[in-house]
């Protein structure tokens, strides 16, 4: 049963509706009028949105209350007798009187309020939606404003195609004339980029775009071609001109040719095609390290955000999760598919995605290690485009393995799993450099920079070798290089005032006098036997180096300084020189135990005067050189690697330390491809490292590495040869009687 208040509720929807029509027609009208005269959709929708606000804020119907409804119908309905406002008010709150009187003005109002209109001027928008669409009707069939049509297109200066008599000498009557000329780009439709017409004839469009010429001549002509890349295609006559259409797929030129109907031949100019690819989606992964580890005992969860762009819109994007547990034999690895925590909107071209990703969650136990990256796919069809992060590293510290090992002259083991060394700084820094072209500036400075933090990582890495050097206390060391070089700059001012270098306080100049602390000036000390005693309170002594390595290690550290400097400064060319005299170095170091023989030279023979500057070659011998230069193979260790283990699975016999050093390189070689596919390489990357710890190795174990490496090679290009046939004296016999019977 309706109530009162729905009664008053009912009339004031009717009013406001007809107020929202009155205010459709009078913004319908002139945006119709727009479309007409204009053509053009975003000014029709602009005045849309334009007229419909302004009229919508003149009458407002969402100010319609409930109580100005009561006092319209005291207004217009004498029978309520100005009670209606009775309706809003609960029966709670009334008297006797006024409740008979309530229940008087509902009856009053369910039978007469349908006579009752409520006050609107819709006739009057009928009327002017109807004259603007007559006028723009007029305007559109009569073409009064064709200047003003025009004018709201793209202002293009017209290129017409000239065409030029491929034999002018032939030509006895003036050629046919162009006198329409289009040029139509339909691009694919997951750009959600709008088609696009051009009188200009040179094409720059997306790959996959499809393209369509329209040329009309004003008489009849034989036949109209054009020409692409040594292909010839002709154009199809429809309704009196000439149209053809393609799908683009790589850059060029084409031109058009055409024969008039004495067969006077007439040719355009050079028109360029430039077809743009559609780009790689760009993934970068914030707020977290690319190596994590944790205790047992600590909350074990890796949150990161995700950075996803592209130039036409993101199809999906998840995250290759692989996880490794157990050691040796056991070793066993789990690739799994995340998604993000927030929902992916398809199409998007900017995306922020979160992540949050639990080691509990994913059964992981102190020893197991997860790697992981993100992949985006884009829009792109019918194959879209795959881009993927960088790796990611975490792991649960195993509180039972031993993390130190003491071998020949150096601590070893002390760098974590998959630690970038010198030489593939070096190797990312090259990279870098060639890729310089294709990267932006601003990703070009972030990987420089990303390649000092590196280089910052390992340099206090190695410094720990120097008894426990920190980061604090390499800064000390450059404060004070920074007293050097401020009381050499005052040495210079006094001698000629030279020139301040603006780095000086940041790099090491290598040859200046005692620059590095190398050799300490001290005064003798006093006890004789101080100099062949390890002063373990000392941490500078209490390394497991002798003084030599010290100092080659510590030129080590200052060349990194260098080029972590040169790398921070976006000027990684200037850093490589640095990198390399530090990779020497270390190379140095760790070649220290073994034993060179010394090379002895070469004494030429005496000059004879009596035949110097002569001329006389007779007795010159002639020198001719045949060589075949072979290229460099990339993955040597892991070559040698697959013959030795055959060795070892045939013979079975134990691994010597000489395989523990080779399989330990074909390790470094084949981190470089697992880091890139981990989910592939990553087991028999496990596989060499404890195959190079323990002795005895099942032979089971052994087939499995080498065929995991042999996977790991890239394929054999194809050599032909010609092969040995086999014959016998029968065959040769069948061969001679079907020469002789030929």
């Amino acid at each position: 049963m309706r109530t009162g208040h729905n009664i008053l509720v009912g009339f004031r929807q009717r009013w406001q509706l007809m107020l929202w029509l009155e205010v459709a027609l009078y913004a319908l009208g002139p945006a119709v009028l727009i479309y007409l005269v204009f053509n053009n959709v975003l000014w029709t929708v602009i005045t849309l949105l334009l007229v419909g606000g302004i009229t919508a804020i003149i009458l407002k119907p969402w100010k319609k209350s409930l109580e100005s409804i009561a006092s319209y119908i005291d207004l217009h309905l004498d029978e309520t007798e100005y009670s209606t406002s009775l309706l809003l008010t609960s029966e709670e709150h009334l008297s006797t009187l006024a409740r008979i009187q309530q229940h008087r003005i509902k009856d009053i109002l369910l039978a007469k309020l349908k006579t009752i209109k409520p006050p609107h001027h819709i006739l009057r928008g009928i009327v002017l939606a109807s004259i603007c669409i007559l006028i723009g009707l007029a305007i559109h069939k009569y073409n009064l404003f064709g200047s003003l049509q025009n004018s709201s297109q793209p202002k293009i200066t017209p290129e017409d195609i000239v065409f030029t008599a491929t034999d002018s000498t032939a030509v006895s009557q003036s050629p046919p004339k162009l006198i329409q000329q289009e040029l139509r780009v339909t691009y694919p439709s997951y750009t959600q980029l709008p088609s696009s017409a051009t009188t200009k004839m040179d094409i720059k469009a997306v790959q996959g775009s499809r393209v369509f010429w329209k040329i009309q001549f004003d008489k009849e002509i034989k036949e109209v071609t054009i020409e692409s890349s040594g292909n010839r295609y002709a154009m199809k006559l429809v309704d009196g001109a000439y149209t053809g259409t393609t799908v683009l797929s790589t850059s060029g030129f084409y031109n058009f040719k055409f024969n008039d109907l004495q067969n006077n031949s007439y040719v355009s100019d050079l028109y360029g095609i430039e077809v743009t690819k559609d780009k790689n989606p760009t993934v970068a992964i914030k707020g977290i390290k690319q190596f994590t580890s944790f205790d047992f005992n600590q909350d074990k969860k890796v949150s990161f955000t995700t950075t996803i762009t592209d130039d036409y819109g993101i199809e999906d994007a998840y995250i290759i999760a692989t996880v490794s547990k157990g050691s040796g034999e056991s070793v066993k690895f789990r690739e799994e598919k995340l998604s993000f925590n927030n929902k992916i909107i398809k199409g998007n071209k900017n995306m922020s995605l979160f992540k949050n990703i639990d080691l509990d969650q994913m059964k992981m136990e102190p020893g197991d290690e997860l790697y992981f990256y993100v992949e985006a796919l884009d829009r792109k069809r019918p194959k879209a485009n795959i881009a993927r992060s960088e790796t990611f590293f975490a792991v649960i510290k195993d509180t039972i393995s031993d993390t130190f090992a003491v071998e020949g002259t150096m601590g070893v083991d002390l760098m974590p799993d998959y630690f970038r060394s010198q030489r593939q700084l070096i190797i990312d820094t090259e990279k870098l450099l060639k890729d310089k072209s294709k990267l932006s500036n601003k990703e070009y400075k972030s990987r420089s920079n990303e390649l000092g933090f590196d280089q910052k990582v390992l340099r206090l890495k190695y410094a720990e070798f120097m008894g426990g050097e920190t980061e604090s206390e390499g800064m000390t060391e450059g404060d004070e290089h920074d007293d050097e070089h401020e009381h050499e700059e005052e040495h210079g001012h006094e001698e000629g005032h030279e020139e301040e270098d603006p780095l000086a306080k940041y790099t090491h100049k290598h040859d200046s006098h005692n620059e590095h602390n190398l050799v300490e000036e001290k005064e003798k000390k006093e006890d004789p036997l101080e100099e062949y005693l390890h002063n373990h309170d000392d941490p500078e002594e209490s390394t497991l180096f002798t003084q030599s390595l010290k100092s080659k290690l510590r030129q080590a550290l200052n060349e990194m300084w260098d080029a972590e400097l040169y790398l921070r400064l976006y000027t990684p060319e200037k850093s490589l020189p640095y990198q390399y005299r530090a990779l020497k170095l270390i190379q140095d170091i760790k070649n220290s135990a073994r034993i060179y023989v010394h090379r002895i030279g070469f004494d030429p023979p005496p000059i004879k005067e009596d035949k110097r500057l002569t001329g006389e070659t007779d007795k010159v011998p002639g020198y001719r050189k045949t060589e075949e230069l072979e290229q460099e193979d990339l993955y040597p260790a892991i070559r040698e690697s697959i013959a030795r283990l055959e060795a070892l699975i045939s013979e079975k016999t134990g691994i010597t330390e000489d395989d523990k050093k080779l399989f330990g390189k074909a390790g470094n070689e084949l981190a470089i491809k697992a880091i890139e596919d981990p989910g592939k390489y990553l087991e028999t990357l496990q596989q060499l490292k404890w195959i190079s710890e323990d002795v005895t190795v099942p032979e089971e174990a052994l087939i499995a590495l080498q065929k995991g490496l042999f996977m790991a090679l890239p394929a054999v290009s194809p050599n032909p040869v010609k092969t040995a046939q086999q014959s016998s004296e029968i065959n040769d016999l069948l061969v001679k009687e079907l020469e002789i019977h030929d």
